[in-house]
């Protein structure tokens, strides 16, 4: 990785008008970047501001201060050149389409040829390739979810946004598709951004932990995570990983440390 930012979130806030002249700050003055090639989550309590941040860098909202730039452009000239992969919690796969045609949907969106090989490779890197014909409703949660991830890679973006992917799945099924996003971030070198509850899941993935306070959401702590890679699932049992576990933890709580 060179010192560039792949994201810059430069003193970011948004502030929401609500009803009769009442304000709603969700996130104030967050300020991190992700280098190029790096895996940042992002965790924090339930409405701090994570996914608000994720879709600021998504270019879905612009912020009321600050400023996004992802590869030192605006998010909406990157989403205008689908440069950006978006993942959400709700897979939003179309059910009455085969999963290789609902692979195929970012093509038909920016007008250009389906590339089936590039989703058969994608289908063959989330193991999926025998299933390509069939409709969603035949998979299982954390098959549709695999099948979602894969979708947002298909136009070889410059960044992977994932917003909670795993987080209505069981802690089992959750757990090994760490272990298969682990593996489709190495095999695709992408940048990722990764929105989560769970610390574990934030500890095993990410190269850096980024972590918010409630209302308004600030950073509170910035960790970079020492383990190397590949990392297998052994690493969640040993004494630093719960260490670190615990320090993340508390820094959740309303009056933890940093």
């Amino acid at each position: 990785m060179d010192g560039k930012c792949a994201i810059d979130i430069d003193h970011v806030s948004m502030t929401y008008k609500l009803y009769r002249g009442r304000t709603f700050t969700a996130i104030d003055n967050v300020a991190f970047n992700v280098r190029p090639g790096e895996f940042v989550a992002i965790i924090g309590p339930s409405g701090c501001g994570k996914s608000t941040l994720l879709r600021l860098v998504a270019s879905l909202e612009k912020p009321t201060a600050g400023r996004v730039a992802v590869d030192g452009r605006d998010p909406s000239e990157m989403s205008r050149q689908h440069r950006l992969g978006v993942a959400f919690q709700d897979h939003a796969l179309l059910p009455w389409l085969s999963v290789r045609k609902n692979m195929a949907i970012p093509f038909k969106a920016a007008d250009l040829p389906v590339d089936w090989q590039r989703v058969d490779e994608l289908l063959a890197l989330v193991g999926l390739s025998q299933f390509g014909g069939v409709r969603p409703g035949q998979l299982s949660g954390g098959m549709r979810q695999r099948v979602s991830i894969a979708r947002a890679l298909v136009l070889r973006p410059s960044v992977l946004l994932l917003d909670e992917p795993f987080g209505a799945l069981d802690a089992v099924t959750r757990r090994h598709l760490n272990m298969e996003l682990q593996k489709i971030w190495s095999a695709e070198a992408i940048t990722t951004l990764l929105v989560t509850h769970g610390v574990d899941e934030a500890l095993f993935l990410a190269d850096k932990v980024v972590v918010m306070s409630g209302r308004p959401g600030k950073i509170t702590r910035v960790l970079d995570v020492p383990f190397q890679r590949p990392r297998l699932p052994e690493l969640m049992r040993s004494p630093q990983f719960h260490k670190l576990a615990d320090e993340l933890t508390l820094a959740l709580e309303p009056d933890g440390t940093v």
